[in-house]
């Protein structure tokens, strides 16, 4: 049986990937980096989604088994009025000890006088895939406005401010199970999902 190692320790990811793998009957195990003693340190240096999400996948293989498959993935929101910031910095626009709320304080500010029209944005994930011979991309996107007041008590990061296209919840609105139908990373995963049914 083939493995894929994810290079994460949210056991949240671990499942989604699991079940996705279920669901489509295809023969293999999902484990994290603590199956091969721990995620390395890597420094995202990359200036695209795809160029940190190889560099992560590329420091799990580094440290894995030689037959492995290895997995990462790196996301973030684009809005369109910030040329699209934060981009590949989402999780420390606001700097390096940043937590969410700050994050989201610099983005509301720097939005203060752009119109509802002009508020387009969206969440791209990409799930990065390497292995001997190997090394494929898969991107997700998903659409949206980012709101002028947060809605919403659940998700996390900017969740409570995007407002995904022909929805009337936010991200921090709706159920996990709700969001992995319609996310950026739900999207990738089924590129990649479907990459791999066809080998």
């Amino acid at each position: 049986m083939k493995t894929i190692y994810l290079a994460s320790g949210n056991t949240h990811k671990l499942h989604e990937l699991q079940s996705a793998l279920n669901q489509a009957a295809l023969p293999i195990k999902v484990s994290g980096p603590e199956a091969i003693g721990g995620m390395p340190e890597v420094e995202e240096t990359g200036s695209t989604f795809e160029s940190n999400a190889l560099l992560k996948a590329n420091g799990l293989k580094d440290v894995g088994p030689i037959d492995g498959w290895f997995l990462a993935d790196d996301s973030g929101i684009e809005i369109d009025a910030l040329n699209g910031r934060p981009g590949v910095i989402s999780a420390r626009y606001a700097g390096l000890d940043c937590d969410d709320e700050a994050n989201n304080q610099k983005v509301v500010a720097e939005m203060k006088n752009i119109p509802e029209p002009d508020r387009t944005c969206r969440f791209r994930c990409v799930l990065a895939l390497v292995g001997v011979d190997l090394e494929k991309t898969f991107a997700g996107v998903c659409e949206g406005k980012f709101l002028f007041e947060p809605k919403g008590k659940g998700g996390f990061g900017y969740d409570p401010f995007f407002l995904p296209e022909k929805s009337e919840s936010t991200f921090a609105e709706i159920s996990l199970d709700e969001k992995a139908k319609m996310s950026h990373r739900a999207k990738a995963l089924s590129k990649l999902i479907d990459w791999i049914s066809m080998q």
